[in-house]
């Protein structure tokens, strides 16, 4: 994900995907979920730098 992101926002994202992983038998504590965080500059699209294509 783009770097930035709320606090909060990251603990629902970890918290939605550790629950469709559980929905699917795996239990929570066996979930890991990594967040890592990009500059929008070192991201691009169809060529085009995402700091310049979302600003």
């Amino acid at each position: 994900m783009w770097a930035g992101v709320r606090l909060e926002i990251k603990k629902r994202l970890a918290e939605g995907i550790t629950k469709v992983f559980e929905e699917l038998g795996i239990p929570r504590e066996e979930v890991t979920v990594v967040i890592r965080e990009v500059p929008k500059e070192n991201w691009a699209t169809g060529g085009q730098l995402h700091s310049e294509r979302f600003k």
